[in-house]
This record gives structure tokens, sequence and C-alpha cells, in this order.
């Protein structure tokens, strides 16, 4: 089993996460349970928390918003996230891993 929640997967990125919406501040919390635990302000109402969590992602990363997708968990707290980016993201995503 992979320790680290982000894997390589052909020409894209996977990272799975655990998100928790309706938080006080959006931050990343550090690792539960295998995944990258992220609380999000918005609500899991229409999308939003899916759109924020993108957002904040891609923002963070350093990506263009449109090089990130929900890969599965549309509707879940346990989601995978899809990242269209080389393998010069790698260290990026360890930095997320490091946050506490």
């Amino acid at each position: 089993m992979n320790a680290l929640p982000y894997r390589r997967q052909d020409e894209a990125w996977l990272l799975d996460l655990l998100v928790q919406p309706r938080a006080a501040r959006t931050e990343l919390a550090g690792l539960h349970e295998g995944r990258l635990k992220l609380r999000l302000t918005q609500a899991p109402v229409d999308g939003a928390a899916n759109t924020a969590l993108l957002d904040f992602l891609a923002k963070r990363l350093k990506l263009p918003r449109r090089a990130l997708a929900l890969a599965n968990g549309d509707t879940a707290r346990r989601k995978t996230v899809r990242l269209h980016a080389g393998v010069e993201l790698e260290p990026r995503l360890a930095g997320l891993t490091a946050t506490p």
C-alpha cells in the first residue's frame, strides 16, 4: 500500500482527499487514513464544496484550474482529484502532505 495520498497514473496524478465541509476556515489538515485532509468553509450544496476544493488545490499547486478534475467522490467526503501535470508536480504534492 502506498503511504502517500498521491500517485502517478499515465499522464496525470491522482490525489486522494478526505474533505470536511462547513469548517471554520479552508485549510489542509494533514494526513488522515491515508488521505490528505482538507477543511473547506463551503457547504456541500450545489457543488459549491467541490468547486472550492478544486480552486484551492489549483491555487496551492500553481496549476491552471482546467488541469484539475474530480476523478471520483462527487458527493462523498472521500474524493480523488485528477491533476493533469508532469513529473515536476511531485515536489509540490509532497509539500501539501508536509503541511501540519
